[in-house]
């Protein structure tokens, strides 16, 4: 059984006791979290279609912690016109557990 499910904007397809990383969300680790905006259940086959959501369809959530992604290095440079600048970004980001797919 998975599910399409947007969390922060961007769309994840999850999976009881997988886990995801999404932009950072509210919360301590160890909350419990509901995702209510579920576009797609797929339950052996049986494939329910939101339009846009599907009602009463869940996911279940755990935050397991609070981290930050690889660092991306922004290099910019004019040649012949002594122009070079550098800048780097991590993204924070949180692990998510999937506990229950409800739908």
């Amino acid at each position: 059984m998975y599910a399409i499910v947007e969390i922060a904007g961007q769309q994840f397809k999850v999976e009881k006791g997988r886990h995801i990383f999404t932009h950072r969300l509210e919360g301590d680790a160890n909350a419990e979290l509901v995702f209510d905006k579920v576009l797609l259940v797929d339950n052996e086959g049986a494939i329910k279609v939101g339009v846009p959501t599907v009602d009463g369809a869940s996911v279940k959530g755990t935050i397991l912690e609070h981290l930050k992604g690889d660092k991306v290095i922004v290099f910019k440079k004019k040649r012949r016109k002594t122009y070079q600048k550098s800048n780097g970004h991590r993204q924070s980001l949180t692990k998510v557990m999937i506990n229950d797919i409800v739908g």
